[in-house]
């Protein structure tokens, strides 16, 4: 079956796909049309004039299509402009690209549109940058990557929480570049599209906008489960006209008796969408014909008075399957979704479902958190926004995880992303609804009170009577918490049996602030345990330069609370002793004997009566004629933090203050280090060059190498050295040497380097 043929199976509702190979102008024309169907203003100026700088900028690219780049950010410009958003985000969408492919600045952006776009270009060139392939689905032994995604999740949704916007315009790129998918290489198909489904579509349900999360669903499930897909795909088309046939037989019925019962309605009808009938076999493990609603009927109404009136109208004429309705009206989901759902036996025994809502309620579910930046006209003419907060909450729930080490952080989000469809309903006694995960315990519902509340919990009832703590709350349910000032908080065991994301965080949080002396205990004796089964000698590892380095990696203010970590299991003890024996290790295989440390101190004079050298342009403060040379390990350049080391006989090396060997310094070595200064002008602006190094880390393909010598020869380096290795897992490391002239400079590089498709991430090396 072809791609055009797909395009026509069904219709649902999903924003409108353009052509491909159409001119930037035709398309420009496009996306002005669809703009005036819903901007009060006829002033698109500032739509015009990003259009020409975006084509200016990009003239030259082209995609791997082959048509000129321009096309993309036009067509993420009409994506949000389906979405009815403002002018700001439209102008950010055409020049979402322009400051990290071309020679355009963010000074350059405000300048001419203001700071509010400039904002937006920037967040969404920031998550550009970011590395998210693989989603959630770190492995255990890839505790390095999931650090790494972990970060980089955490970067995007403070982005997000910035202004939301800048996510929309990313779902807006990035279902432009799923649409276009075909063009990439297979093993790039399945990493963006795994991307997608893990992250991208799970958040554009989150926000509501289920225009773009069913086609980022369905193309995801295109490219991740191709026979699957096409199959499905061929068997709905081969029934097609059946089951056209059968649908508007079932809006002609419902039609006629809604008006009967004098409700003026819209009613369709449409077969539900590909990843949503794929996901219904898998998880029910029945084949397409066993599956029953694979129908939708639509009827959508003036107010909620006739949503329910059109409910009953219909539970006369079908007979509704017990269990099968839902009042998402009453309420709603956690994206503010609102509709009645009922599964109904239509009149040939076939099974069908109907979803009833306002025009209100169906603009809500269409175009979620997006509709909060439609445009609408006070009375004084000027743009007005709505306010949506709680179509934010869940957001605010993540940033709150921010405080969970990178393990928890990503579990709660997985959680979180992956239990959002399946909810229970259930009541406080005052009769406000808490909406959980379906499965959830006394114990969630305590925690969606308060965390005190959940604290101090000692049971619960259910409906009147007592339950016990793991009872699986249904909806309906009214649930009363029994607490005691006298509870000596949760239990451990509870976290084996809450359900939501939230309890979880709280009851971890209760953990690491109550219990940190039991902690620190517990994570001593699991060091000392690893210590002993490994043969490690824990004395030699617990010096005040490891554990200061340990605790500056993890982030941790002091010792115990390094200790904590590890026992309440944020940590792995492992961790921790490696790195240390690491440390000891390295150290112990350079460290010079107390005896060559005095001499060399003793010796300094002989150092001050060399000659400098003069391209140095380096101060050593406390000496005078010293001869200077820069440590290799390091490789320091003007701009760059340094110290001074004297060393035996060489004079003092130059290091970064951040470097290895000088973090792990001992007591004894730390008395040879001197303040370093480079000179307020120095050799560098006559052309002076010097060595540095840095370490690319990126997902291994065919061509990564030639694309990082393109991007540094583009920069007239002349590059010394560059070694490449491959680990089992795919990951490619360069380390390149060349000479540059200021940290300036080298920032413009790895800025330049960063952009390079597959590229994780880049440091310098520190020894």
């Amino acid at each position: 079956m072809t791609e055009e043929k797909i395009g026509n199976v069904f219709d649902d509702g999903r924003i409108e796909s353009i052509a491909e190979f159409q001119s930037p102008e035709t398309l420009y024309q496009d996306l002005i049309s669809r703009v005036r169907k819903y901007h009060p203003s006829d002033n698109i100026s500032m739509i015009e004039k990003a259009y020409r700088i975006a084509y200016e900028a990009h003239k030259n690219q082209v995609r791997k299509s082959g048509e000129p780049y321009i096309i993309h950010p036009l067509c993420v410009a009409i994506i949000l402009a389906d979405l009815e958003l403002d002018k700001e985000t439209l102008v950010a969408g055409l020049l979402h690209d322009v400051v990290e492919d071309t020679i355009m600045t963010e000074e350059e952006i405000t300048k001419e549109f203001g700071s509010d776009v400039a904002l937006l270009v920037d967040g969404v060139t920031k998550l550009q940058q970011l590395q998210l392939s693989g989603g959630t689905q770190a492995h255990s032994g890839d505790t390095d990557r999931m650090e790494m995604q972990a970060e980089n999740l955490r970067k995007m949704f403070l982005a997000m929480a910035k202004d939301i916007r800048v996510i929309m315009i990313k779902l807006a790129d990035r279902l432009h570049n799923m649409r276009t998918l075909k063009h990439m290489p297979p093993e790039k198909q399945q990493r963006i599209a795994r991307e997608t489904m893990d992250i991208y579509a799970p958040i554009a349900d989150r926000l509501g906008i289920s225009k773009v999360k069913v086609e980022l669903d369905d193309l995801s499930l295109k490219y991740l489960e191709p026979e699957v897909y096409y199959d499905l795909v061929e068997k709905i088309a081969l029934q097609k006209s059946a089951r056209e046939k059968y649908i508007q037989s079932i809006v002609n019925e419902v039609s006629e008796h809604i008006r009967n019962a004098g409700i003026e309605a819209k009613i369709d009808g449409r077969v539900k969408h590909f990843f949503s009938i794929y996901k219904k076999m898998k998880n029910q493990n029945k084949t397409l014909d066993q599956i029953y609603d694979l129908f939708a009927v639509r009827i959508i109404v003036d107010n909620l008075r006739d949503c329910y009136a059109a409910l009953g109208v219909i539970h006369e004429m079908y007979k509704p399957i017990p269990g099968r309705f839902k009042d998402y009206i009453a309420m709603p989901k956690e994206n503010m979704y609102q509709s009645l759902h009922t599964t109904l036996i239509g009149s040939l025994g076939q099974p069908f479902e109907i979803q009833i809502r306002t025009y209100d309620m169906h603009k809500a579910a269409e175009y979620g958190i997006a509709a909060h930046w439609k445009y609408k006209e006070a009375s004084d003419g000027k743009k007005v926004e709505g306010q949506e907060e709680e179509k934010l909450a869940w957001l605010r729930q993540i940033l709150e995880w921010q405080k969970s080490d990178n393990r928890e952080f990503m579990q709660l989000l997985k959680s979180d992303l992956d239990l959002f469809s399946d909810n229970v309903y259930c009541f406080t006694p005052t009769g406000d609804v808490k909406n959980l995960p379906a499965g959830s315990t006394p114990i969630d519902f305590a925690y969606a009170i308060h965390s005190a509340v959940g604290n101090r919990m000692i049971g619960a009832r259910v409906n009147g009577r007592l339950v016990t703590i793991d009872y699986k709350i249904e909806n309906g349910d009214r649930i009363e918490i029994l607490t005691s000032q006298n509870s000596k908080g949760p239990s451990r065991d509870w976290l084996n049996i809450v359900r939501s994301p939230q309890a979880k965080s709280k009851i971890n949080q209760w953990f690491k602030k109550e219990l940190k002396e039991d902690n620190i205990v517990k994570g001593r004796e699991l060091i000392q345990g690893y210590c002993k089964a490994k043969s490690i000698n824990l004395s030699q590892i617990l010096k005040p330069s490891y554990m200061e380095y340990v605790m500056r990696k993890y982030g941790f203010r002091d010792w115990d609370s390094v200790l904590a970590a590890v026992g309440h299991g944020g940590l792995k003890e492992g961790q921790i002793v490696n790195k240390m024996q690491e440390i000891y290790e390295h150290e112990h295989r350079r460290a010079l004997s107390d005896e060559e440390v005095l001499s060399s101190v003793a010796n300094n004079a002989q150092a001050r009566k060399m000659k400098p050298k003069s391209s140095s342009g380096i101060i050593v403060h406390g000496l005078d004629d010293v001869a200077v040379r820069f440590s290799k390990c390091c490789s320091p350049v003007p701009g760059d933090d340094i110290i001074g080391f004297v060393t035996r006989g060489r004079g003092v090396s130059i290091h970064r203050t951040d470097c290895v060997n000088i973090i792990n310094l001992s007591e004894i070595e730390r008395a040879r280090l001197l303040d370093a200064d480079w000179q307020t002008t120095n050799k560098s602006a006559d052309g002076e060059k010097y060595f540095s190094e840095i370490k690319i880390f990126a997902n291994n393909r065919n061509g990564l190498l030639a694309d990082v010598s393109r991007a540094l020869t583009e920069k007239n380096l002349d590059i010394i050295s560059m070694n490449t290795r491959t680990s089992k897992q795919g990951i490619a490391t360069m380390i390149v040497t060349f000479e540059i002239s200021s940290r300036d400079e080298l920032q413009r590089i790895i800025d330049k380097v960063r952009t390079i498709e597959s590229v994780i991430d880049i440091e310098r090396t520190t020894g």
